[in-house]
C-alpha cells in the first residue's frame, strides 16, 4: 500500500486555527437537556449559539481504552459549553514542505506567504488528550416550534489526525441556511483503529480495532437522543464529510451498528470501498489489524502482552512509537461485529444502510500528495519513472499486475510513458490518475451501487482553482471545504466568482439534508447520476457550474478494473464456495 499519510494532511495544515477562546454566554443559550442545564455561547450572528464540548460518551480512559465507548455523563450544575473539547491523540509533527507547497502552490506573494506562516504559528490548538469524545452544536432554533434538519460532520485527517474544532468547521454558514451543525471528535490512529488479540479477548463480541467508528456510532445516538433540546430533528439527520470523513459516511453505511441513525450522507473526497483489511488474516494486499497491533506491541517491548498491559502505557508513550507503515493499518477492518464485510464488498452485495447520496471529488486531488510519492496507484508500488520519465514497455508491464486488460489504456489516457526528455506529461498524468484511482472510481462506485439498490445518488465535481494568475494547486485536496462551510480565508484570494460558487454549494447541501435533494429554487439544475450526470462544481477557470454528462468516464471505467479485481480476490478468501463468478459494477 502506498503512504496514506499525505493524502490527509491538507485537511489539518490548512485549517489556519483550532478555536478554543471563550465567548459571551448570552441568557437566550441556556437549555435544558436529557443530560443536564447547559449553557452554550453567542457567535458573530445573533440568535445562532454554539455549544462547545458536550461529552456523547464517557472518556476513553483505563479499562475503557480500546473499548466500546460508554454512556455518556449526565449532570445537575449548568455546564458552561464555552471551551471546545480536547483533542484526540494524535501526531503532533507536521510536514513543512508540505504546508509550504500547500501555501505558495495559491500564488500570492511574498507578503501574504509571510502573514500567513506567522498566523498558523501563532495558533495554539485545543490539549490532546485520551479524554477527547466531544461534540460541538451550532444552532439557530432554540425553543423553535419546528425542529430543524441536522447536520453532522465528520473531519477528515485519514483516521490519524484532525478535530471537529478546526475553524474551517466552525461556521455559521449552513446553520444559517436551517440546519442544526454537530461536528464531533472520534479516536484516530492507534487508540482509534487498533486491533490486537488480547484486547478481543476482553471484548464482549469477541473483536477489537473500528473504535473510532464505534465513537462516531456513539455521537449519532446522542444525536438522536439529545438534539431536540438544541432545535434539531432526530429523525432528519445527514452524515457528511471529507477525505477520512467521507471514508467514515460509507463506513456508517456499511456498518448494521448505525442502522436507523442517520437518513442522509454526504461524502467529499472519499469512499472506503478500496479499504480492504481485516481484523486477522489475508487482506488482499492490506495489512491486518492483528498484524498491526503486534507491531505497535513490539515496538512498545511487550511481548504477549495482556489488555492490562496494552493499557498501562501511557498514551503518549503510545503515540510514539506509531511508524507510517502502522498507519496504514488505523482503519475499519472487517471483524465480522461493527463491519460484517468490508466496505466495498457490503456495498456490492447491498448489505448496507441504504439512503439518499450526495458524493463527489475535486479535480486536482493528487497535486499535493504526488510529488512526495510518485505513485500513480495505489494498487502497485515502485512506478518506473525514471526521475520523471518512462519507458512505455516498462509502464505497460508494471500497470498489468493491477489492471491486467487495461494498462495499456490507462497509460494512454494519462500520458503515463513520453520520450525521455519530456517528463512533464508524466507528473501532471500521474497526479491525475492518484486523484481518478483514490477517489473518482470509489465514489461514483458507492453511488452506482447505491442507485443498483434503488436509492438516489447525485455526484458532483469540484475544479474551483485559487484566483491568483501564479497558481500551482488547481482544485485541491479538501479545497471545497470552505466553500461548504462558508469560511474561505479572504487572504488566501476570494475572487467574485468563489462568492458564488460558496453560495451555490451552501444551497445545494442544505437542500439535500433538508429533503434529500439538492435541487431548488434558483440553482442550476443537479440531476440524479443515473451512471452519467454530474454537478460540475467551478470557479475562476472560465466555466460556469451546471450539470455535465460522464466526466472523466473513460478514464474511471478504466480504472475500476482495478478495484474490481481486489474486491473479487478478497471475496474469494472470505468465501471460496461462493466466489466462482465475476465481481462487477451494475450495468
Amino acid at each position: 500500500m502506498s503512504n496514506f499519510k499525505k493524502i490527509v494532511l491538507s485537511t489539518v495544515l490548512f485549517a489556519l486555527t483550532a478555536c478554543g477562546s471563550e465567548e459571551k454566554m448570552p441568557p437566550d443559550a441556556f437549555i435544558t437537556t436529557p443530560q443536564g442545564p447547559v449553557q452554550g455561547v453567542g457567535t458573530d450572528d445573533e440568535h445562532i449559539y454554539n455549544f462547545k464540548g458536550i461529552p456523547y460518551a464517557a472518556a476513553p480512559i483505563g479499562d475503557l481504552r480500546w473499548a466500546a465507548p460508554a454512556a455518556a455523563p449526565k449532570w445537575n450544575q449548568t455546564r458552561l459549553a464555552h471551551t471546545f473539547g480536547n483533542r484526540c491523540m494524535q501526531p503532533s509533527d507536521v510536514e513543512g514542505g508540505f504546508f509550504t507547497r500547500l501555501i505558495e502552490g495559491h500564488g500570492l506573494g511574498a507578503i501574504k506567504n509571510f502573514l500567513i506562516r506567522r498566523a498558523v504559528a501563532a495558533q495554539k490548538p485545543s490539549p490532546m488528550s485520551e479524554d477527547c469524545l466531544y461534540l460541538n452544536v451550532r444552532s439557530g432554533n432554540l425553543g423553535g416550534e419546528k425542529k430543524q434538519p441536522v447536520m453532522v460532520w465528520i473531519h477528515g485527517g485519514g483516521h490519524q489526525f484532525g478535530s471537529g474544532d478546526f475553524n474551517y468547521y466552525q461556521n455559521n454558514a449552513l446553520p444559517k441556511k436551517g440546519v442544526i451543525l454537530v461536528t464531533i471528535n472520534y479516536r484516530l490512529g492507534a487508540m482509534g483503529y487498533m486491533a490486537h488479540p488480547a484486547l478481543s479477548g476482553t471484548d464482549p463480541n469477541g473483536v477489537s480495532g473500528n473504535y473510532g467508528t464505534l465513537d462516531q456510532i456513539a455521537a449519532l445516538k446522542w444525536v438522536r437522543d439529545n438534539i431536540s433540546a438544541y432545535g434539531g430533528d432526530p429523525d432528519n439527520v445527514t452524515i457528511f464529510g471529507e477525505s477520512a470523513g467521507a471514508w467514515s459516511v460509507t463506513e456508517l453505511m456499511a456498518s448494521p451498528l448505525a442502522t436507523g441513525l442517520f437518513h442522509k450522507a454526504i461524502g467529499q473526497s472519499g469512499a472506503s470501498s478500496y479499504h480492504l483489511g481485516q481484523m486477522d488474516g489475508e487482506g488482499v494486499g492490506w495489512p491486518s489489524g492483528y498484524q498491526t497491533g503486534s507491531m505497535v506491541a513490539a515496538a512498545l517491548g511487550l511481548e504477549n502482552p495482556s489488555a492490562a498491559d496494552l493499557r498501562a502505557v501511557s498514551a503518549e508513550r503510545v503515540q510514539s512509537v506509531i511508524t507510517e507503515e502502522m498507519s496504514e493499518g488505523f482503519h475499519h477492518i472487517r471483524d465480522g461485529y461493527v463491519f460484517p464485510e468490508n466496505v466495498g464488498i457490503a456495498f456490492q452485495k447491498g448489505s448496507y444502510n441504504k439512503v439518499p447520496m450526495l458524493f463527489g471529488y475535486n479535480s486536482d486531488e493528487g497535486t499535493l500528495f504526488f510529488p512526495d510519492d510518485p505513485e500513480p496507484t495505489v494498487w502497485l508500488e515502485g512506478f518506473p519513472h525514471n526521475n520523471g520519465n518512462a519507458n512505455r514497455e516498462e509502464t505497460i508491464s508494471y500497470l498489468s499486475g493491477a489492471y491486467p486488460t487495461q494498462a495499456e489504456n490507462i497509460s494512454n489516457l494519462y500520458h503515463l510513458w513520453e520520450p525521455s526528455k519530456i517528463a512533464v506529461p508524466y507528473v501532471k498524468g500521474g497526479m491525475h490518475m492518484m486523484g481518478d484511482e483514490i477517489f473518482g472510481v470509489n465514489i461514483r462506485f458507492v453511488a452506482r451501487q447505491n442507485e443498483a439498490q434503488g436509492e438516489d445518488s447525485y455526484l458532483y465535481f469540484f475544479s474551483r482553482i485559487p484566483p491568483s494568475e501564479k497558481q500551482t494547486l488547481g482544485a485541491f485536496h479538501a479545497a471545497e471545504i470552505p466553500f461548504v462551510f462558508g469560511s474561505y480565508e479572504p487572504i488566501l484570494g476570494q475572487s467574485d466568482d468563489d462568492k458564488v460558487l460558496a453560495e451555490l454549494m451552501q444551497n445545494y447541501w442544505v437542500n439535500f439534508a433538508k429533503t434529500g435533494n439538492p435541487n431548488g429554487e434558483g440553482l442550476p439544475g443537479w440531476p440524479k447520476h443515473n451512471d452519467m450526470h454530474w454537478m460540475h462544481l467551478t470557479a475562476n477557470a472560465g466555466e460556469e457550474s451546471g450539470a455535465q454528462a460522464h466526466i472523466r468516464k473513460e478514464k474511471i471505467d478504466a480504472l475500476e478494473e482495478g478495484l474490481l479485481i481486489k474486491l473479487k480476490a478478497l471475496e474469494a478468501l472470505q468465501n471460496p464456495t461462493q466466489s466462482s463468478g465475476p465481481l462487477a459494477a451494475p450495468n
